[in-house]
């Protein structure tokens, strides 16, 4: 916030703060005025629109495989809702979803510096990953695939998933996580696996528990957008999300950012307001 900006609000605070005058009337001498600056808890979100930065990390979920478009899947559809709130004047996004990642991958880009300073300036930090995890299994073991296939690999994801969210914690504390969630599109290729929905449920709880052990941190499922038969959601090669499905998949982390997570970004913005003001 520039110094000018910040006087603006200054002033505007001292008409509506001014503390009571406290002179007696009965001997006790002119205590003067006395005056005082606060930032009311209660200011609305709108009342400081503020610019956020986004940084979208993951596989080919992020960088949009299947978008028509080729702009990045589901974050333009996420840019645009966000930008239609009053507390937001603008959406800037740095994408850095790699097509094929597993999460020992996605450690990897984690740790390079330009993701490295993305994530110290963001705002929010968006991930999708793990379906290429699955993937892996299901090739190697394409002709007798059973449960326990599964198994060890997702104990590895647990660990690879934690390995990254401290990553991304350590980069920047105060950020916003979202976690998204898998989906099935396997029911195409494996109509007669029903065990495929029980593996991606599996892999999901085992991210929601990751994300449960940190503030400002948030899971968002949307296997059951991909369920149903109503709507074709998936790109032609019946893997990947088409326009709506992205579409669809913007709005379910729209929804879980439009509660707690945009409050707290409000409240950390307030914060720094404040900070900013007692020190003029």
């Amino acid at each position: 916030m520039t110094r000018k900006l910040t006087l603006f609000f200054l002033s505007i605070l001292m008409l509506v703060s001014c503390g009571p005058y406290s002179g007696s009337q009965h001997g006790e001498g002119n205590k003067g005025k006395e005056t005082g600056i606060s930032l009311k808890e209660q200011v609305p979100p709108g009342f400081f629109p503020q610019k956020i930065k986004i940084a979208a990390v993951g596989d080919s979920l992020t960088q949009g495989v299947g978008d028509s478009t080729d702009q990045g899947g589901y974050v333009p559809y996420l840019t645009d809702l966000l930008e239609k709130e009053r507390s937001i004047k603008e959406v800037e996004v740095n994408n850095f979803g790699v097509k094929g990642n597993r999460t020992n991958e996605l450690l990897e880009t984690i740790g390079s510096p330009d993701v490295q300073t993305a994530l110290q300036e963001a705002d929010i930090v968006i991930m999708t990953i793990g379906g290429n995890d699955i993937m892996k299994v299901v090739r190697e073991n394409f002709m007798n695939l059973e449960l326990n296939d599964f198994e060890a690999e997702q104990e590895l994801f647990k660990t690879r998933l934690t390995d990254a969210i401290e990553s991304i914690r350590a980069a920047n504390p105060d950020s916003t996580v979202i976690l998204i969630g898998l989906y099935n599109p396997f029911v195409k290729w494996f109509a007669d696996v029903k065990e495929m929905d029980e593996i991606v449920e599996g892999w999901n709880d085992t991210s929601q528990s990751v994300i449960e052990q940190y503030n400002h941190a948030y899971f968002v499922d949307i296997n059951d957008l991909f369920l149903g038969d109503d709507e074709n959601l998936l790109f032609k090669d019946h893997f990947h999300p088409n326009d709506r499905g992205y579409e669809l998949i913007a709005g379910r982390v729209y929804a879980e950012l439009d509660g707690q997570a945009l409050k707290e970004l409000h409240q950390r913005t307030l914060t720094a307001v404040k900070e900013e003001i007692q020190d003029q």
